[in-house]
């Protein structure tokens, strides 16, 4: 009686396992996509990738649309909180590369790129200096005079048109190839999101 115990909790042990791990394998993998919305067709978004490929994206229930609208360093003022996509320079500072002037609501951790609060701004030879400060640290970052500057916005479903250009940070690649975006960057009177 012991033996046939053991024999059912092995074989409930090892049909809990695969089910968790063909649960997994299933999971749906997350994308991000950059490309240009050709289509829209009701909540359905045909959007064209820059090589050229197309793909289907729908947004998730409540999906939360960001604007991006055009800025200019002039706009970043010290306390903004922004994002800095950069190439490490040999000095230590970062060259920038594009410039994201975050919402009030947006401020916080959670990217990869060094997103800071501006500590100060400074003129230079190669262009904007600013040092911008973090929970690590701070950095000095260079910006050269022709860098993207956008600064995001609330958006809504009436920003997602034919021509607008958009960036899914966590899209959620379904099995027939589908892409379920909660959340979507979406450039505003031709704006391109520089990320």
């Amino acid at each position: 009686m012991t033996m046939l115990t053991r024999r059912g909790v092995g074989a409930s042990v090892f049909a809990a396992l695969f089910a968790s791990s063909s649960a997994a394998a299933q999971a749906p993998q997350t994308v991000r996509v950059r490309g240009t919305i050709e289509k829209v067709d009701g909540q359905t978004l045909t959007v064209k990738l820059r090589d050229g490929n197309t793909l289907t994206i729908k947004p998730a229930d409540n999906a939360r649309v960001t604007a991006m609208i055009k800025a200019s360093l002039a706009d970043i003022k010290v306390d903004d909180f922004v994002g800095v996509t950069a190439m490490p320079q040999p000095d230590g500072s970062q060259k920038a590369i594009g410039l994201h002037i975050f919402m009030a609501a947006q401020r916080g951790p959670g990217s990869t790129m060094t997103n800071a609060d501006v500590e100060s701004n400074v003129a230079g030879v190669d262009g904007q200096i600013m040092m911008v400060k973090y929970s690590d640290g701070e950095k000095k970052v260079i910006v050269p005079p022709n860098t993207p500057v956008v600064r995001f916005a609330p958006g809504d479903t009436g920003d997602l048109k034919p021509g607008a250009q958009i960036f899914v940070m966590a899209g959620q690649k379904m099995p027939d190839g589908t892409i379920t975006a909660p959340a979507i960057n979406v450039g505003r009177d031709g704006v391109a999101p520089p990320m």
